[in-house]
């Protein structure tokens, strides 16, 4: 009797555990960390003929957002411009700008998940943008956030929105012109890009630009302003990470002078360590193994940090040092530019803008491969099922099988740039294109929604 007793515990816990990994409520699903495991995935598909596509729903405007989901909700946001015909430069590396000097209409879209249909719209806002974005961006480039009560929307400039499910506008917050642009120079505005996330009862926002840095905590029910600490931080993107340890939570702030450590509930300051003003911070933080990941900044190629947990204090390398004891192991390049890696199992794994990727030992820092995949990309990895998934500014989605040895799948077409990081939720692959969101599964139907 207590075999069948503690058999049907460990599978209440599997369950449990595998329900749990299929809500996708973030930039990134949990903590940033990108993997959904606990389903099969698909490996084939192809977006332009409908193989493999259980639905395709057009969504207006620009948008490079991620689609976030709960349970049989897909939440996606976007900003609709007036211009006739409204763009962005998929492969720009340059540092031009958009001025969108016209009337801009912010919404936040609710799909089901199993068909695509939309099941509420909402305007959260309307008027001409307060700041402007780099040609390659958009002015809706904040993941939103959900816990499957509220729905958190960072439209930039135009301010935070919070609803609940079924779409009611709870409360906002103008948090001023948030314009992060090159450092160097503050007539450059880029776009604001870091998105929200929520733990326990706040809504955590990172917010460092030319006119403003810092990093605040709203009330998730009414809003009020919990906590907020100015950054002194140059211009940066990155979404911060919540770590829970075995002794301490930790919410870690990537950033140009310096990595910190806060606490969560207060946004008392717990460590940081310099990044001797590094340009151009875009990548979450990421946590595996006890160990805390840092990369990003500009030029690519920089290097990559791996941090042990329980830091206290200025953790700096001092003029000589090349390690201390809160550094577990560090790469002097290699960091990507634009795209957050990804630690799946005992692997690192990075994405260079240019398509090179490279598989580390994640304990030891030992790389294990490179290769070069055919294209240039923004947005993520994500992994689930063995495998991992990047697409692609040419618009392919790339299949590689995770491991130490580099095997590629297959390269499924979408027929438009992908910007966007995807989703994964209950074996299904949810995926943004410039027009686009699609559901992606195997031995679907090809069910079409059309305008």
């Amino acid at each position: 009797m207590k075999r069948v007793l503690s058999l049907c515990f460990v599978l209440c816990l599997t369950t449990a555990s595998v329900a749990l990994a299929q809500d996708w409520p973030s930039f990134r699903g949990r903590n940033a960390s990108g993997v959904a495991d606990g389903r099969k995935t698909p490996v084939t598909w192809d977006g332009v003929k409908s193989v493999n596509v259980r639905w395709r729903t057009p969504i207006p405007g620009l948008s490079h957002a991620s689609p976030v989901v709960w349970d049989n909700k897909v939440f996606v946001i976007t900003a609709i411009s007036d211009e006739a015909k409204p763009t962005f430069v998929a492969k720009d590396r340059g540092i031009g700008l958009a001025r969108d000097a016209v009337k801009h209409t912010w919404r936040v879209y609710c799909l089901d998940k199993a068909s695509g249909r939309i099941l509420w719209e909402r305007t959260a806002h309307e008027g001409v943008p307060r700041a402007k974005r780099h040609v390659k961006a958009t002015q809706a480039n904040s993941t939103p956030a959900t816990d499957g009560r509220y729905v958190v929307a960072l439209m930039g400039s135009e301010g935070l929105y919070t609803y609940d499910v079924a779409g009611k506008l709870l409360w906002k917050q103008d948090l001023g012109v948030l314009n992060p642009g090159l450092w160097d120079d503050p007539t450059s505005e880029w776009g604001h890009a870091s998105s929200p996330v929520i733990y326990k009862n706040l809504v955590i926002v990172q917010c460092d630009g030319h006119k403003q840095s810092f990093i605040a905590a709203y009330d998730l029910k009414t809003g009020k302003q919990v906590w907020r600490v100015e950054r002194g931080e140059i211009t940066s993107w990155s979404t911060p990470t919540v770590y829970e340890g075995k002794t301490r939570t930790e919410l870690i702030a990537n950033g140009g002078r310096y990595v910190r450590g806060y606490d969560p509930m207060t946004g008392k300051e717990l460590w940081r360590f310099s990044d001797n003003d590094t340009q151009v911070k875009m990548q979450a933080p990421l946590v595996a193994h006890d160990l805390i990941f840092v990369t990003g900044g500009y030029p690519p190629g920089r290097a990559m940090y791996v941090f042990r947990t329980g830091a206290v204090g200025d953790i700096s390398l001092k003029k000589g040092e090349e390690t201390n004891g809160f550094i577990a192991w560090q790469a002097p390049k290699g960091s990507p530019y634009t795209p957050t890696p990804i630690i799946y199992g005992d692997y690192f794994y990075t994405c260079a803008d240019n398509g090179v990727l490279s598989a580390y030992n994640a304990k030891t820092g030992e790389r294990l491969y490179q290769e070069r995949l055919p294209s240039s990309f923004s947005a993520s990895p994500v992994a689930a099922d063995g495998k991992l998934y990047m697409v692609s500014e040419d618009g392919d989605a790339y299949v590689v099988r995770a491991g130490p040895k580099f095997e590629l799948l297959a390269t499924n077409p979408m027929g438009e740039a992908l910007m966007s990081t995807p989703a994964i939720s209950d074996g299904m692959l949810i995926l943004r294109s410039q027009s686009y969101i699609y559901g992606i599964a195997d031995g679907a139907a090809a069910k079409t929604k059309t305008e």
